[in-house]
């Protein structure tokens, strides 16, 4: 694939069709405007082409793959220009819209008989969405409804530890005092916010939250409860390049399912391995130099 000039100012997408982690570099405050000249110059499929490069998709063919979504993405451009005004940059808008777009090309059967456009749809407006759910969730709630919250989420990770398994709504219940019902309810309010309590899924047991908070400074940061972390976080990670956000966001499971391993992002990229882990640790870097120079850990339990 070609290489444009000023590919290091570069956009989502091009993090996605590039070979190799060059292009995996971030965004710059004119990087709107390339992306749109960027998008123009890839070609739109005819229904034939379409259906062709579902079944090289399905085969493990990567370059059908980016040819798939590098035709699409002034798909996602007029999507994501009707959520403006949401609280949410265009730009923000398309790198979801760009998520949702890439799940659509990974799961597309053209045998169904439906339209890739029709199909595609969905997937990046399901992502926009999400997106602003998300960020409209993260909200202060009554105190007694954060200390449940807190409460539900030591009693599912001590008792996941001690049966080996998620435990059920009874068992939750028995170990916390609520109700069935009501363990529900903070199950959903809790699932709003962003998945800071998730482990990663190649082997280690920590948290976003563990990599990011300092023992020796957060004694206490058991007794938080999960929706002040989300507040805290969600601030912390919008000073972060979108490149880096984005990993962290796949990484630790933020507002777009269950987290995802190194090697799984590194494929849905483009990119290696070593050059996810590289952005992880990066990113990871800046959020603990964050919270020292504004000294949010220093001041959690006045929040």
């Amino acid at each position: 694939m070609e290489k444009h000039e000023g590919s290091n100012r570069g956009n989502f997408i091009r993090k996605h069709t590039r070979d190799g982690s060059e292009g995996f570099d971030g965004f710059s405050t004119d990087s709107v405007k390339f992306y749109f000249n960027t998008i123009k110059k890839f070609p739109l499929l005819k229904p034939p082409e379409e259906k062709l490069l579902a079944k090289r998709i399905t085969k493990g063919d990567q370059d059908a793959r980016r040819r798939m979504i590098e035709a699409n993405l002034r798909l996602v451009v007029n999507i994501a220009k009707k959520y403006m005004n949401r609280g949410f940059p265009l730009q923000a808008l398309i790198e979801e819209g760009n998520i949702g777009l890439i799940k659509s090309v990974e799961r597309f059967r053209a045998s169904k008989g439906c339209k890739f456009s029709t199909y595609a749809t969905y997937w990046i407006k399901q992502s926009i969405e999400r997106a602003i759910a998300n960020q409209a969730n993260v909200v202060r709630l009554p105190i007694h409804v954060t200390a449940d919250i807190s409460k539900l989420c030591r009693a599912t990770r001590e008792l996941t530890m001690a049966l080996s398994r998620e435990p059920d709504w009874s068992e939750l219940a028995e170990r916390t005092g609520f109700s069935g019902r009501y363990v529900k309810k903070l199950d959903s309010i809790g699932k709003k916010s962003y998945s800071l309590e998730a482990s990663l899924p190649d082997g280690s047991e920590q948290s976003l939250l563990d990599r990011l908070e300092d023992p020796a400074t957060l004694p206490q940061v058991d007794l938080l409860d999960c929706k002040r972390k989300a507040e805290r976080v969600n601030a912390w990670l919008a000073s972060l390049e979108e490149n880096e956000r984005s990993v962290i966001k796949l990484r630790f499971g933020i507002g777009n399912g269950g987290p995802e391993t190194l090697e799984a992002i590194g494929k849905a990229f483009g990119v290696t391995r070593e050059r996810v882990r590289q952005i992880e640790v990066k990113a990871l870097g800046k959020l603990k130099s964050i919270a020292r120079d504004r000294d949010k850990v220093a001041s959690l339990d006045a929040l």
